[in-house]
């Protein structure tokens, strides 16, 4: 049995309760009787006692594990621990960048406990960033707070996820620019003879990511079968305040894993670029970086190019040549664009690209296929001409 004695407050009995947390600390919980202290003493002091007898301490959060009662940013900073083992390091540098830099400063100041968050908090959370960034990005943190919670579901620290009751933003319709021919002419001018021309011809006639630009290995590359098999990637991400490169041998997903037939003006230029590298490692000697000789994207010292500086650098080359700004993924895009110009089904530029599944490119690209449009004009017009001659 707890400790306990009565105290008058504002008229009013209250029960002083003093117990010792599981941590070891002397606390007070004061509980109103509701009694007044005129004429109540007797029936106050036998409320007392039966609050004795059936009184449990709460749960106090002991440093470094789970409880019910320990606060939700706290809550949070466990859960990235926990889930770091079980995600890819791209996806936990993404997570932390998130709770870290976001989600944390909106509810540290508030010292909600994690069975005080409700969906009204997180609805609040929701629009104050609405302010600030597009609805996708909003969707993100709707994505790990809700991970976040269903884990202390799965763990019995909370009976229900309160994200389930919260009402996400609507996802923006997305439309990546893309060159013209003439404009791609251009850009190959410029770009000719420096590092970023093999990552550009690349990115814009197989429609790469950046990863897979940057993980193309010579490996991969078929010269009697004349393929091309995209199996391996290479990016960066920060882990705890460090850029850390990671190198994979899984691509986004299964279907992005294809082979690409390797045409004679590509073969010719890997070939060179073949040359080229073992000239480079002839001269440099032991000052070759030979940690990545099978990658195809390098430098003159065999040092890999960073996913980051293959961003940066293209954008300057863009701007120092006054080219229209573009991103280096929406090469991706144009390259897309002229298969659907040049009349390729959506379905083949689905397995080109690497997609998942029909709807991700049909969504994506569906706004440039302007010649099934024009297919199904005529095909109306010819089903239709006779009715049409009739109102005529």
């Amino acid at each position: 049995m707890v400790a306990g004695h009565l105290q008058e407050k504002n008229g009013t009995y209250y029960m002083v309760l003093s117990y010792n947390t599981t941590a070891g600390k002397r606390k007070t919980k004061w509980i109103s009787t509701k009694l007044p202290v005129k004429g109540n003493k007797k029936k106050a002091e036998e409320m007392l006692y039966e609050t004795r007898k059936t009184f449990i301490p709460p749960e106090e959060p002991v440093e470094g594990v789970l409880s019910s009662e320990m606060l939700f940013t706290d809550f949070l900073k466990m859960w990235l621990a926990v889930a770091k083992s079980t995600i890819k390091l791209t996806t936990y540098s993404s997570y932390a960048g998130m709770v870290n830099k976001t989600i944390i400063p909106y509810f540290e100041p508030k010292k909600l406990k994690l069975t005080e968050i409700s969906a009204k908090d997180i609805q609040q959370f929701y629009l104050i960033q609405l302010e600030r960034v597009s609805a996708n990005s909003v969707i993100h943190y709707h994505a790990v707070i809700h991970r976040a919670m269903k884990y202390a579901v799965r763990t019995d620290l909370i009976t229900a996820n309160p994200v389930d009751k919260v009402d996400r933003p609507k996802k923006n319709a997305y439309q990546g620019s893309f060159y013209s021919e003439d404009e791609m002419q251009d850009l190959f001018e410029v770009a000719r003879g420096t590092k970023l021309e093999l990552p550009i011809v690349l990115a814009s006639f197989y429609g790469l990511r950046r990863s897979e630009v940057l993980g193309l290995k010579w490996s991969t590359i078929d010269f009697q079968q004349n393929t091309i098999t995209i199996q391996h990637t290479l990016t960066s991400c920060q882990i705890d305040g460090k850029l850390v490169e990671v190198a994979s041998d899984t691509t986004k997903t299964k279907s992005s894993r294809r082979t690409l037939p390797l045409i004679p003006q590509f073969r010719d230029m890997l070939l060179q670029r073949w040359e080229l590298q073992e000239e480079y490692k002839r001269v440099c000697g032991r000052c070759y970086n030979r940690k990545y000789l099978d990658y195809i994207c390098v430098d003159e010292m065999g040092n890999i190019i960073k996913p980051d500086y293959l961003t940066d650098s293209f954008s300057k080359l863009l701007a120092r040549h006054g080219l229209r700004h573009i991103r280096f993924h929406d090469l991706r895009h144009t390259c897309a664009s002229l298969l659907l110009k040049n009349g390729v089904p959506m379905k083949q530029i689905q397995e080109w690209l690497g997609h998942s599944d029909f709807s991700t490119t049909a969504n994506i690209y569906a706004h440039l296929d302007y010649n099934s449009k024009l297919n199904s004009a005529q095909a109306m017009m010819t089903g239709m001409s006779a009715a049409l001659i009739t109102v005529g």
